[in-house]
């Protein structure tokens, strides 16, 4: 859904093969977990090209998150487009969030994953992290009908679709987290 699996590397320049294969590994593996060394060589650059591109891991690590920010709004919008957003309001957000959970590739949300892997080190992240949510409750908001509660149950939306996101990382059914979070959107917006 947000991999480039199907995608040739190798016709692509250094920073982008560079980029896309930090993304795929950033997310699937860890960021932690994922030396430079391997992104190195599965990227099929040499050192001093990757170096010429990101001076430092934590310049890819921004890079990735980005990159990932961009990507994922994207497909967030146009989900919940495809779910009906525009007849539907938030309701889409069960369906468009089922698609993500679902996936075979979902390993819960890189912004999360991020802060709790580099939070206290990386203050950037935190910062990315934050416009990332915000840039999500935006979104939501926009599907809530105007009024004076507006952006308190938009925030309130955010959260329980983490705390969603979160559960269905070590949950056996993603099906029983979308439930859940439903029963909670329906009793938040009436």
């Amino acid at each position: 859904m947000l991999t480039d699996d199907t995608l040739d590397l190798r016709s692509l320049r250094a920073r982008d093969r560079i980029l896309l294969t930090a993304h795929s590994l950033f997310y699937r593996d860890g960021i932690r977990a994922t030396g430079i060394d391997r992104v190195i060589a599965e990227s099929g650059v040499t050192k001093v090209t990757f170096y010429r591109q990101f001076p430092s891991k934590n310049d890819l690590i921004l890079a990735f998150l980005a990159l990932r920010h961009e990507r994922w709004m994207a497909w967030f919008k146009e989900a919940l487009l495809r779910h009906g957003s525009e007849r539907r309001g938030v309701q889409a957000l069960i369906p468009a969030l089922a698609e993500w959970l679902g996936d075979e590739g979902f390993r819960g949300c890189a912004f999360i994953n991020s802060v709790s892997e580099l939070g206290g080190t990386l203050p950037d992240v935190v910062e990315l992290t934050r416009r990332h949510k915000q840039d999500v409750c935006d979104v939501i908001s926009a599907l809530l009908p105007p009024g004076r509660q507006r952006a308190r149950l938009a925030k309130a939306l955010v959260l329980a679709m983490d705390g969603a996101i979160v559960q269905a990382q070590f949950r056996a059914e993603p099906k029983e987290v979308l439930k859940d979070l439903e029963c909670l959107v329906t009793a938040l917006t009436g």
